[in-house]
């Protein structure tokens, strides 16, 4: 005999309509791990992009392990404007790696692959709570963005405060956005005064659109008193992390010193013919240009995230709130506010956007999402709704893939362009090659110096005479113990100024150079205080020698990007290189 049929049988199943199914969630450990990779990589290969990396953080760091380093005016006593707490975290690392490693170079990678770390943390600590609070979709997007982008990439393991503010951004960032169990307030106040204390206190501008969106909120609800003690408490754990650092500050010093208002002081109200003008102005376009170079396609996301909020809202009126589009606006905010502002200073370097790189990969994933939304659409009165679903997911992987290879291209480009001052000093490394007191010699390639960790111990760097006409740093007083680094760093250096002016008593005469450092580009003519070195063979032989571009000689794609080196490519296209050597002055012979 038939049964008869449940209403809620397998008839009505089939015609029921299905809930969509859940976004995608990449697991926490699966995102650690990418981000290892990526870091992991950049630690490895990234190419040190600026000599202030250098001399104002690794040679400092070096001193504190080593005894001896380079030092430039902003360590002087009389300035002081550079933090030794900063410089402190980073040599704790690198003397902890110098009991397992026999190299300072060693050192050098064990402090990056340290830095690579911190940032992973950061980096999925910042997607989870972007995946919780937000949309896990944005959090997959944002992840992609800062696994695969060139500006991450390269900051990730900078020696740099730039790169430390990126890091506590990601954390600030993090604590605003997470609301289980109460807003953190204070707690993200603590981590964006901690990179604006210990790293670069314009970093705590960011803060300002998400501090104000709590304030009006709170405002509104009549719960301003409950924020002002989340506030003070915040206050509280920043005047603490201040007070640690004026007293390691004190102890090198010897003198109360309040870093970060001196940094803000000299950058801001340094006076006529002073303050970072003097080291080079840049066109409007710069920061445009560099973050289309870095991120690509995602920069023209971040761009637009406003616009398309704002349309999102218009277009779609009833699908949006009011508490949605207020809580979008100041997520967005942060980017666009830091833009402006390093926008119009005359003084502009690339390290100067490392804070707001997590704004600008959220901004770049919240519009990504958004315009995913509308192409997901299925509505047919909606001219979208009409499209192929297979047109739109061929549209949607074109932008992934085209800035994926970008990246990649980028990425590539740099490394193999641009890491030869990595390279050349490993045979210094070698028994009977290099001796304590003997000295490695720069001149014309002074700026590209990877620091004192690549040279063998007791071998000095040295400066010779070159066409460059600046500030060159100064030697910190050698030091066998900690109190006499703490005493050494007290101590006033000769020769300094902030005005970048030449002292001749940093040179010595190149007779005194045992190996010197230079690079030969086949296009350049020499000068007399910059020959060939590279060519005289009589005084000098290649110990070491790696290719460098030759900017100079390649065209724009070439500099840009990765280019291989086969014969089909056109010869406009193709990249120019020339020698990065280390040289060994030869032997007269009897």
């Amino acid at each position: 005999m038939e049964t008869e049929r449940s209403p809620t049988g397998p008839a009505q199943a089939r015609t029921k309509p299905r809930p969509p199914p859940p976004p995608f969630y990449l697991p926490l450990n699966i995102a650690l791990y990418l981000c290892l990779i990526a870091n992991g990589l950049a630690a490895v290969f990234s190419p040190i992009q600026d000599c202030d990396e250098v001399f104002n953080f690794w040679e400092p760091a070096h001193y504190l392990d080593h005894g001896y380093g380079l030092q430039t005016w902003e360590y002087s006593p009389v300035y002081s404007i550079r933090s030794w707490l900063y410089v402190s975290l980073h040599a704790v690392v690198g003397k902890l790696a110098s009991s397992m490693v026999h190299t300072k170079a060693a050192e050098f990678y064990t402090i990056r692959f340290f830095l690579a770390v911190f940032c992973a943390a950061c980096q999925t600590r910042l997607y989870s709570a972007i995946c919780r609070s937000l949309n896990p979709r944005i959090g997959l997007i944002f992840l992609m963005i800062t696994v695969f982008s060139p500006g991450v990439f390269h900051a990730s393991t900078a020696f740099l405060p730039s790169s430390f503010t990126m890091y506590t951004s990601m954390l600030g960032l993090a604590a605003f956005l997470e609301f289980k169990g109460g807003p953190r307030t204070a707690q993200g106040i603590m981590w964006f005064g901690l990179g604006a204390i210990v790293g670069w206190p314009f970093a705590g501008a960011l803060i300002v659109p998400l501090l104000a969106e709590e304030v009006i909120i709170c405002l509104i609800s009549g719960s301003l008193g409950s924020l002002l003690l989340k506030i003070l408490d915040g206050a509280v754990r920043c005047l603490s992390i201040l007070a640690l650092e004026v007293a390691v500050d004190y102890a090198f010093f010897n003198k109360v010193a309040l870093v970060p208002w001196n940094i803000v002081a000299y950058n801001i109200f340094g006076g006529e013919d002073k303050g970072p003008e003097i080291f080079g102005t840049e066109p409007w376009t710069f920061y445009i240009r560099n973050l289309l170079l870095n991120f690509n396609v995602w920069f023209v996301l971040a761009m637009m995230s406003a616009p398309l909020l704002l349309l999102q809202t218009v277009c779609r009126s009833t699908g949006t709130s009011f508490q949605a589009l207020f809580r979008s606006i100041t997520l967005v905010a942060p980017f666009y506010m830091w833009f402006a502002i390093f926008t119009v200073q005359p003084h502009k370097e690339e390290r100067f956007m490392y804070p707001a790189y997590p704004f600008l990969a959220l901004n770049a994933a919240l519009a990504f999402h958004t315009i995913l939304s509308y192409l997901g659409s299925s509505n047919p009165k909606e001219i979208i709704g009409r499209v192929p679903a297979k047109l739109k997911l061929a549209a949607v992987m074109s932008v992934i893939l085209l800035a994926f290879n970008a990246g990649m291209l980028r990425i590539l480009g740099m490394v193999t362009a641009y890491s030869a001052p990595l390279k050349i000093f490993e045979p210094l490394e070698q028994v009977n090659v290099a001796e304590t007191g003997t000295s490695v010699c720069f001149g014309k390639e002074w700026y590209r110096f990877p620091s004192s960790y690549f040279l063998p111990h007791g071998m000095r760097a040295k400066f010779i005479r070159s066409e460059f006409r600046g500030l060159l740093p100064a030697e910190f007083p050698d030091a066998l113990s900690y109190y006499a680094r703490l005493d050494g760093a007290s101590q006033i250096p000769t020769g300094m100024n902030d005005l970048n002016i030449e002292d001749p008593s940093k040179y010595i005469d190149i007779s005194q150079c045992s190996f010197l450092v230079d690079s030969y580009f086949p296009g350049h003519a020499a000068t007399e205080l910059e020959p060939h070195y590279v060519l005289d063979e009589t005084q000098w032989e290649p110990l070491s020698c790696q290719s460098f571009l030759d900017t100079s000689q390649t065209g724009l794609l070439g500099r840009l990007i990765w280019i291989p080196n086969l014969p089909v490519i056109p010869e406009r296209f193709q990249r120019k290189w020339g020698q990065y050597c280390l040289l060994q002055r030869r032997t007269k012979s009897v």
